[in-house]
């Protein structure tokens, strides 16, 4: 199992979170947490990135495991200088005064110390323009001046430079008009076939979310209340009427 949350128990303070979640994602998988505002999806998501933000949660109780290995106490570089995982935040969090290359540029900091991982930056860009290839006709622009669906390729973009295999998504659809959030998904997928990516992704939009994945769990008020294949989620009486308008 690439990752295992165990019994999670976040707060804000006195005001709990997850209330003793578990869950797992398997190297090569798509998973998706699918609920509605308020639910702990993006509370899940910093726990998991360690990101020592002023509004991130406190861990109570539990664990995260990476590999085997609790993650609880690793610095959130160093997730990334191992190739763990990274996160794409909700609202991208692109530098707006740098060019798209540039805020590419930013990812590579903690590599260029590691000669050899170094070495596969090249690649790594080939990658990313490959999949966005608007990232790559604009390039030398300001990324303030990109469109939100730019900016969301390049928030991704941007976590595909770490060379982790493992990314999370906050809310990739969030803003992006139809075309451009079905080109961010088949993208990717993509990438999760062709490289083996492993993905978890938190989303509102639960049909095109179980349309993505491979497999989801969904969140209601801190907890898990129900899980299964993408399939299953998508027959669940209880999914259907809360979530897909059924």
């Amino acid at each position: 199992m690439l990752l295992e949350v165990k019994d999670l128990k976040v707060a804000y303070g006195n005001i709990e979170a997850l209330h003793g979640i578990s869950f797992s994602v398997d190297k090569g998988e798509i998973v998706t947490l699918i609920g509605a505002n308020g639910a702990g999806k993006t509370s899940t998501l910093m726990s998991l990135s360690r990101l020592p933000r002023p509004e991130a949660p406190v861990v109570k109780s539990g664990d995260i495991l990476f590999e085997g290995q609790s993650i609880l106490h690793v610095e959130p570089h160093t997730l990334i200088q191992k190739k763990m995982l990274c996160l794409v935040p909700e609202g991208r969090h692109i530098f707006g005064n740098l060019t798209v290359e540039e805020n590419l540029q930013m990812a590579c900091y903690g590599r260029h110390k590691d000669p050899l991982s170094g070495a596969r930056t090249p690649e790594l860009y080939e990658q990313v323009y490959d999949l966005f290839p608007r990232l790559y006709e604009r390039r030398r622009q300001r990324s303030e001046l990109l469109s939100g669906g730019e900016q969301q390729m390049l928030a991704v973009g941007r976590a595909l430079m770490t060379d982790c295999p493992f990314i999370m998504l906050d809310e990739p659809s969030m803003g992006l008009a139809p075309k451009l959030m079905y080109e961010m998904f088949r993208a990717l997928k993509r990438l999760n076939i062709q490289q083996g990516m492993t993905i978890l992704v938190v989303e509102q939009n639960a049909k095109v979310a179980l349309d993505f994945a491979d497999r989801g769990y969904v969140l209601a008020t801190g907890e898990i209340i129900a899980s299964g294949t993408s399939g299953e989620l998508r027959e669940n009486k209880q999914v259907k009427k809360a979530y897909l308008g059924g």
